[in-house]
C-alpha cells in the first residue's frame, strides 16, 4: 500500500525492548546482540529516527538493561536530531504490560498516531512505516500482514486434523499503528479486567470493540528470534563479496612535559603533568587510529595528518579516529573490535577505563561491546616506568 503523507499527524514510535528472551539464549538480551558492527536494537531505533515523518521514539525496557541500553545508543546520539529519542522507561513482565508503560508516557505528548513495534525487527523499511502511518490515519487501528506461503496445518493428537486456507491467513507483524486514544484506551481496558495474554497489539484493539485495518507487509520484516536468525540477518547485511577478517595493530609514545592534565581516549584526565606532541598528544586515539588504518592497509596517522601541518597543532585527536572509521565504512567494511592497551605508571587509567570505552564508542559509532580498553605498567621499567611518558598499543579487528 503506498499513500500520500499525511503531515499534519504527529507521529510517535513506541519501540518495545523489555523482553528477555528465552528462546534466544546467549545469556544477553536478543536486541543488544551485536549485528554488523550495531546492535539490533540501535538499528530498530535508526530507522524510525530516520524517517521524516516520525516526531519522536519512545523505547521500553526492562529494568535490569538500563547498562545494555546506555551502551546500544551511546553511538547514536550524535546523529538523532533534537529530541527525537525521548528518556526509555521501564517495562512491565509482559509484552502488553511494556506496550501500556510506553502509551503512559506519551500522555503529555501531544500524539496523533503511535507506531509500536518489536526492538528485535531491525529490517523494518521506510515504506512500511509510511504504509502505517498512512494506515492509521485512515482506519484508526492497523496492522501489517504478510502473505503466508506454506501450508498450515491444525493438529490433533499430532495428526493433520485440518488444512487452513492459506490465502485467508497472514503472518502479522510490526510496526503496528493507531490512533494514540484509540489504542490506548484498548490496552488500559483489557489491563483493567486484567486480560494479560495478548501478544500484539492489534488483539488487543479487537478485544476492546475495534475494527483492525490490515495492509500489506514486507517478507523482509523479519523478527530476530533464534541465534539462527541472527546469523542470517548478519548475511543479508554483509556486501555482495564475501568480507574478510583483517587484524593491525597501532603503536603510539608521548613524553610527559608541563601541564594539569593528559588526553587519553578522548577524555581529558588530571595529572600533574601534560603529553608533548603535535595535536593533543592522545597517545591511546592515535594507536587505535594507526590500528585501524594499517588493517586497510591505508597507510598512518602521519600520512593522513602530518606534524609539519600546521592545521593540525594542538587538534583533538577524536577527528583523527573518525576520519580513519569513514574511511572504512566508504569501503563497506565493518568494525569488529577495538581494543587498546595504555602504558604507564600514572595517571591510573583504572577510574576512567569506562568512561574511556564510552568515549572510543563514541567516536567510532559503535556499541561499546566492541570496545576494550585496559592498561598495564612497566614494573618500573624503561622510560614509561621512570614516569617520562606513556605509551600505547591496540589491535583493531576489521571486516573488508
Amino acid at each position: 500500500m503506498s499513500s500520500a503523507p499525511l503531515p499534519q499527524l504527529n507521529t510517535f514510535a513506541i519501540i518495545v525492548a523489555a523482553g528477555r528472551g528465552a528462546r534466544f539464549g546467549m545469556g544477553r538480551a536478543k536486541q543488544y546482540h551485536p549485528l554488523a558492527g550495531e546492535t539490533v536494537l540501535s538499528r530498530t531505533i535508526k530507522a524510525f529516527a530516520d524517517h521524516a515523518q516520525v516526531h519522536a521514539i519512545q523505547v521500553v525496557i526492562h529494568p535490569d538493561d538500563a547498562q545494555d541500553y546506555a551502551e546500544a545508543i551511546a553511538g547514536l546520539r550524535a546523529g538523532l536530531s533534537g529530541q527525537k529519542l525521548l528518556p526509555a522507561v521501564f517495562g512491565g513482565a509482559t509484552r502488553q504490560l511494556s506496550v501500556l508503560a510506553g502509551l503512559e508516557a506519551l500522555q503529555q505528548q501531544h500524539c496523533d498516531i503511535v507506531l509500536i513495534h518489536d526492538a528485535a525487527r531491525p529490517f523494518v523499511s521506510t515504506q512500511t512505516i509510511e504504509d502505517a502511518i498512512a494506515a492509521a490515519g485512515v482506519h484508526g487501528a492497523a496492522v501489517p500482514g504478510a502473505p503466508v506461503t506454506d501450508t498450515i496445518i491444525g493438529l490433533a493428537d499430532h495428526t493433520i486434523a485440518a488444512t487452513l486456507d492459506r490465502s485467508k491467513l497472514r503472518a502479522v507483524q510490526t510496526p503496528q499503528a493507531f490512533r494514540y486514544g484509540l489504542i490506548f484506551g484498548a490496552h488500559a481496558a483489557v489491563a483493567a479486567k486484567e486480560q494479560h495474554h495478548f501478544t500484539d497489539d492489534g488483539s488487543v484493539a479487537v478485544a476492546a470493540g475495534h475494527p483492525v485495518h490490515v495492509f500489506t507487509g514486507d517478507s523482509n520484516n523479519v523478527k530476530i528470534t533464534t541465534q539462527d536468525d541472527l546469523v542470517q540477518a548478519e548475511a543479508r547485511l554483509a556486501p555482495a563479496q564475501r568480507l574478510v577478517s583483517r587484524m593491525a595493530t597501532g603503536f603510539d609514545v608521548h613524553a610527559f612535559g608541563e601541564g594539569d592534565h593528559v588526553w587519553l581516549c578522548g577524555l581529558r584526565v588530571p595529572y600533574s603533568r601534560g603529553l608533548i606532541g603535535h595535536s593533543d598528544a592522545d597517545v591511546a586515539l592515535h594507536s587505535i587510529t594507526d590500528a585501524v588504518l594499517g588493517a586497510m592497509a591505508d597507510g598512518d596517522i602521519g600520512r593522513h595528518f602530518p606534524p609539519s601541518d600546521a592545521q593540525w597543532k594542538g587538534a583533538s585527536s577524536d577527528q583523527f579516529l573518525a576520519f580513519a572509521v569513514e574511511r572504512l565504512r566508504q569501503r563497506g567494511g565493518i568494525i569488529d573490535l577495538l581494543d587498546v592497551t595504555i602504558i604507564c605508571e600514572e595517571p591510573k587509567i583504572g577510574p576512567h577505563a569506562e568512561a574511556m570505552r564510552r568515549r572510543v564508542a563514541e567516536i567510532a559509532g559503535v556499541g561499546i561491546d566492541l570496545v576494550s580498553v585496559k592498561a598495564t605498567t612497566t614494573e618500573r621499567l624503561g622510560f614509561t616506568g621512570r614516569k617520562e611518558g606513556i605509551s600505547a598499543l591496540a589491535a583493531a579487528t576489521i571486516r573488508l
